[in-house]
């Protein structure tokens, strides 16, 4: 049996061995969550974004972490460009009102965002909607930057099956820098619409992108998209400071849990999940109680009973059955004082008749009983019949009492 179970311990552990092996070597399932985060390498995060803006811009970028409205209070003096990418960018009026103030003051805000709140929109007189392209198995807009000038062909992007554009402008004062379109079927035509613009307002000027993925890893680097994003890029201003929002994110921009640099990378994991699992084991088969049995004692017997009914055999046998006689009726009405709560110094009719009702007894069986207590207690001497009788019908009353 011993060896037996060796065997099975084996193979329990080669059987584990290779399930972390297999695990091990899986496929890493890539992360397709809109983060936008500057130091995030999965595709949608804007690590190469900010590579790219640093190698354009050095010495020229500055990553700010807090929110625009604490940080242009504290830093009233800058001048520069603000750079928000996010999948929603939503200030709030108090927040837009304060942006506002400081672009009209010679500077410029970037914005790419899916959706604009309607306090900016009202304020640039625009309006955006959205363009479905789900007629097709695999949904592709090509996106092309209106400028001749930046040498942009059009890209494709095949991960959505709708995207944003402006569908109403101020023609006047608003310059188009991009626009977006669906591969059109052979019976239609081609419909482009506006997704990037350029406004004056104030001494400054704002831009506006609905189409922030093209800020993001899987888009820069796929193909020959990074002509597009340089192109979006040229117009920055590089004289002045480049101010790269990290406040208004989808993901988060800081990890919180120390357990991030376990559980993201796969080494530091699986040593992790082995110490959890060596723990348990551990638990499994040296938690076990190690110290000797207890020996079970048993316990002294209760002799009271049997001491009871020695003194009574022995008033029997020496036939003193008055003596008895009277232990027995004083303990009788001991019981009741105790047990059912009446005062026995009184025993009339009226008590007769309570104490069946307590006892659950017949008023006839109660009377029986006291008139043989009363008779036995009469007479000089009890016969052994008359002892028995009395002790029966005691009992027969403590039973009914008892509910047996």
């Amino acid at each position: 049996m011993l060896k037996k179970g060796r065997i099975y311990i084996v193979i329990g552990i080669i059987t584990l061995g290779l399930i972390f092996l297999m695990e091990y070597n899986k496929p890493k399932k890539v992360n397709w969550f809109e983060s936008y985060v500057s130091h995030h390498k999965i595709p949608y995060g804007t690590y190469v974004l900010n590579d790219l803006i640093t190698n354009y811009f050095p010495s020229k970028v500055k990553q700010v972490r807090i929110p625009p409205f604490e940080f242009l209070m504290r830093n009233d003096t800058v001048k520069g460009t603000y750079f928000f990418v996010n999948r929603s960018v939503s200030f709030g009026e108090t927040e837009l009102d304060v942006l506002l103030d400081w672009v009209s003051m010679g500077n410029t805000l970037f914005v790419a965002s899916d959706n604009f709140e309607a306090q900016l929109l009202d304020t640039l007189k625009l309006d955006h909607s959205s363009i479905y392209n789900g007629n097709q198995i695999h949904p592709s807009f090509y996106h092309q930057l209106v400028n001749p000038n930046l040498k942009s062909d059009a890209v494709p992007f095949e991960k959505d099956y709708y995207t944003q554009a402006f569908h109403k402008i101020d023609t006047l004062n608003t310059i188009a820098l991009g626009e977006v379109y669906a591969k059109a079927d052979s019976t239609d035509t081609i419909t482009k619409s506006i997704n990037v613009i350029k406004q004056p307002f104030g001494q400054g000027q704002i831009m506006l992108s609905t189409f922030p993925k093209a800020f993001t890893n899987y888009f820069i680097l796929k193909d020959k998209n990074l002509s597009y994003t340089s192109g979006l890029l040229s117009y920055l201003d590089g004289n002045d400071t480049i101010l790269i929002d990290n406040y208004h994110k989808s993901g988060k921009s800081f990890y919180t849990s120390p357990m991030y640099l376990f559980l993201n990378t796969k080494e530091f994991k699986w040593a992790y999940y082995l110490v959890l699992i060596g723990a348990l084991v551990y638990v499994i088969f040296e938690g076990k109680r190690k110290q000797r049995a207890i020996p079970v004692v048993t316990p002294l017997k209760n002799q009271t009973l049997s001491f009871t009914r020695t003194i009574a055999d022995m008033y029997f046998e020496n036939g003193e059955q008055q003596q008895i006689t009277e232990h027995k009726i004083a303990y009788f009405l001991e019981y009741i004082r105790s047990k059912l709560n009446m005062s026995t110094q009184h025993v009339d009719e009226a008590f007769l008749k309570r104490l069946a009702i307590r006892s659950n007894n017949n008023i006839e069986e109660v009377i029986e009983l006291f008139d043989l207590m009363k008779n036995v207690q009469s007479k000089q001497q009890i016969t052994d019949i008359e002892l028995q009788k009395l002790n029966k019908k005691i009992e027969a009353f403590k039973a009914q009492v008892d509910g047996k």
